[in-house]
């Protein structure tokens, strides 16, 4: 296999407590090296490796997006898992888990196998399939989670949809517990979301749409707690958006519930204001919500309550996304903005560090999905993502890798960017054109 050496680098790590300049070499698949001394770096590379100078910038472990929408099998002409595993890299994404809401729903041990062998025969992204927690997402009984265990699933979320009553997902908890697998819960409750559209309040009724309260979210995540702290499952709570459910699971985790969650860099940074257009761009489930909601997401992530940055990368076709709002479909594409829309908000205008942001994504959502990597460690896979922290690029959907355009950052002035993606220590993505396949991907 190849070998890379990434010298003059600042490493980052603070799951390692590391945070110095240095050196990194992989080989054969695994990190090698990761110190200051750079005859050693080099002689662990060995006398073939890629060489990268990455002065002036950072190299972090790969990072890992633990909530995309892959498409396939079903919808492949929105994405395929090769066009989002290409946004993935593009993005600095060495990994990604997919989420089951395909066409069929990935519910059985076959389909996870097929989602494999597509991402194997892609070669760029590790891709890691998570199961459907009932048969066909249809929330009446359990699907066969034991086998997708044992055939690569790691995790198990109806997501799109939570499990509709507590006895089911009470089950559910306890089947993954034995697998050891997360439950990952999409927390909106239908009966009070009925036809609503965007977050309920004033905006909604300026607007004339059907509003989402924010209790249609936050009595899913208080029950939620409570089956978990019921089982002593693993709940993790996808794509919160509204402060009382942060509360919720603030409260959770002191008390020792196994409940961690995730949270989107839209739900970061745009609100409820955004919708004041009509534009379907920004329609998406949850629904953004106000400043308030923004202000408690930030104060969570400082205060660890709330785990990982997920991009909920959710492509749509174009006209699918032009029709009205209230007709449009839910959803936008992450992938390839997540890391320059966090990087700019929260750190460049925000005040939070390299050191606060790189572990929501890379060793926080590893833990969670158990998936051995998201560290600078000897042994470990050799994914690693290298960051400008202050270039400055401006966000165009129409150069993007995946096969939707669906970005509500599109236009958006950014600063900082991953400019190069190693994947099991191959270069996959280098925007400079340099080493790897950057220009293949297109």
């Amino acid at each position: 296999m190849s070998s890379i050496l990434i010298k003059n680098a600042e490493l980052l790590d603070p799951s390692e407590e590391l945070d110095m300049d240095g050196h990194l070499a992989v080989r054969d698949g695994l990190i090698v090296y990761v110190g200051a001394d750079l005859e050693e770096a080099a002689a662990q590379a060995g006398p073939d490796a890629v060489v990268v100078d990455a002065r002036g910038r950072m190299a972090t472990a790969g990072l890992i997006d633990m909530h995309v929408h892959l498409r396939e099998p079903g919808n492949e002409a929105v994405e395929t898992i090769a066009s989002g595993a290409m946004a993935a890299v593009a993005g600095g994404f060495s990994s990604v888990a997919c989420m089951p809401n395909t066409d069929p729903p990935v519910d059985d041990e076959a389909a996870v196998i097929f989602q494999q062998r597509e991402a194997h025969r892609a070669g760029l992204a590790n891709v890691f399939p998570v199961g459907a927690i009932t048969a066909g997402r249809k929330g009446e009984e359990l699907a066969e989670m034991t086998q997708m265990a044992k055939a690569g699933a790691v995790a198990f979320s109806d997501d799109g949809d939570a499990v509709p009553n507590a006895g089911l997902l009470r089950r559910a908890l306890s089947y993954a517990k034995m697998a050891g697998k997360p439950v990952l819960e999409h927390c909106e409750d239908n009966s009070l979301k009925g036809e609503g559209v965007m977050d309920e309040g004033f905006m909604s009724t300026m607007l004339g749409l059907k509003g989402i309260p924010d209790e249609c979210e936050e009595v899913i995540v208080a029950r939620d707690v409570a089956m978990s702290r019921l089982t002593g499952g693993h709940i993790h709570i996808q794509h919160v958006s509204t402060a009382n459910s942060v509360e919720i699971i603030r409260m959770a985790k002191r008390e020792g519930s196994r409940v961690t969650a995730e949270v989107t860099p839209h739900h970061l940074t745009l609100t409820c204001e955004a919708v004041k257009d009509y534009d379907p761009v920004f329609k998406v489930n949850p629904p953004l919500r106000a400043e308030r909601d923004i202000k408690a997401l930030r104060r969570g992530l400082r205060d660890g309550t709330i785990d990982a940055i997920a991009s909920d990368h959710a492509p749509h076709l174009e006209e699918a996304k032009e029709l009205e709002f209230a007709q449009a479909p839910s959803g936008m594409i992450g992938l390839e903005t997540t890391l320059g829309v966090v990087s700019t908000t929260l750190i460049h205008e925000n005040g939070f560090t390299w050191a606060e942001i790189i572990p929501l994504l890379t060793s926080k959502p590893s833990d969670i999905l158990g998936l051995g990597r998201g560290r600078l460690k000897v042994g470990l896979p050799g994914d690693i993502t290298v960051i400008d922290p202050d270039l400055e690029w401006t966000v165009d959907a129409e150069t993007f890798h995946s096969k939707s355009r669906n970005c509500p950052f599109n236009g958006w002035s950014l600063r900082g960017r991953a400019v190069m993606t190693v994947v099991g220590g191959k270069v996959m993505f280098d925007l400079e054109g340099k080493f790897g396949p950057c220009q293949a991907l297109r």
